[in-house]
C-alpha cells in the first residue's frame, strides 16, 4: 500500500498511462494504432475516465493525437521531434555527466555498477525490452548520483520521441551501448568532467548513425 494515497481514478490513469507509453514506445502499438477508449478500459479492468485522463497526458507528449469525432491514434515518429528531443537531452545530460565527474554518491555508483550487469545480461540474450528499461535506469541513477534527479526529470516525457526509433535500432547494437555508458562512469571515476560529458555526447548521437537506414526500412512509421 503506497505511504501517500491518490484518488483512485488518478492513480489509475497514471498505470493506464505508464502502460500505455510502454506499449507505444516498444512498438507493441506502432504508429497508426487508432486507440479506443472502451477496449483499453475493458483490457485495464477502469472505467473510460482514467483512460481518458491517459489519453490526454499522453497528447500532451504528442505520443497519440486525438482527433475529434475520429478518435485517438498514435502519431507517427516524427524525424524533427526526434531531434529536437537529442538536443535538449544532450544539452541536459552532458552536463548532468560534468556534473558527476565532481561530485557522485557513492550509493548510486554501485547501483549502477549492478545496472550495467543487468542491461549487459539483456544485451547477450536479446532482449529489447529489459534492456531499455535498465538504459532508462541507467541514466536516471546518473541524474539522481549527481544529485539532480530534476534533470532527469525535465527530459523523461520529450525522451519518448527518442526511444521509439531507438527501439528499431536495438538489433546488434546493444552491447555497444552498454560499452557507452561503462565508458561515461569510466570518467566520471576518472573526475574527468570533459571526458564524461564528451562520453555522453557520443552516446547520445548513436542513434544518428542508423536513423536513415531504419527510416528507409520503415517508412510507414514514419511522417
Amino acid at each position: 500500500m503506497d505511504a501517500i494515497r491518490v484518488p483512485s481514478h488518478g492513480s489509475a490513469a497514471q498505470k493506464v498511462e505508464a502502460e500505455l507509453r510502454r506499449a507505444i514506445v516498444s512498438m507493441a502499438l506502432p504508429p497508426g494504432t487508432r486507440l479506443s477508449e472502451a477496449d483499453i478500459a475493458e483490457r485495464h479492468g477502469v472505467s473510460r475516465q482514467p483512460v481518458r485522463e491517459a489519453l490526454i497526458g499522453l497528447a500532451r507528449t504528442r505520443l497519440v493525437e486525438i482527433l475529434p469525432q475520429r478518435g485517438t491514434v498514435v502519431v507517427k515518429i516524427s524525424v524533427k521531434k526526434m531531434m529536437e528531443a537529442r538536443f535538449v537531452r544532450e544539452a541536459i545530460e552532458t552536463a548532468v555527466a560534468r556534473r558527476a565527474a565532481f561530485t557522485f554518491d557513492p550509493g548510486a555508483r554501485n547501483r549502477i555498477e549492478d545496472l550495467l550487469d543487468l542491461q549487459s545480461n539483456a544485451a547477450a540474450r536479446g532482449d529489447h525490452e529489459t534492456f531499455q528499461r535498465y538504459d532508462e535506469m541507467f541514466h536516471m541513477a546518473l541524474a539522481d548520483g549527481a544529485s539532480c534527479a530534476l534533470a532527469w526529470e525535465a527530459i523523461s516525457d520529450i525522451k519518448a520521441h527518442m526511444d521509439r526509433a531507438c527501439h528499431l535500432t536495438l538489433a546488434g547494437s546493444m552491447m555497444p551501448l552498454v560499452d557507452q555508458h561503462r565508458a561515461i562512469m569510466a570518467a566520471v571515476d576518472a573526475r574527468d568532467g570533459d571526458a564524461a560529458a564528451e562520453a555522453m555526447r557520443v552516446h547520445l548521437s548513436e542513434i544518428l548513425k542508423a536513423l536513415p537506414k531504419v527510416e528507409a526500412e520503415h517508412p510507414d512509421l514514419f511522417e
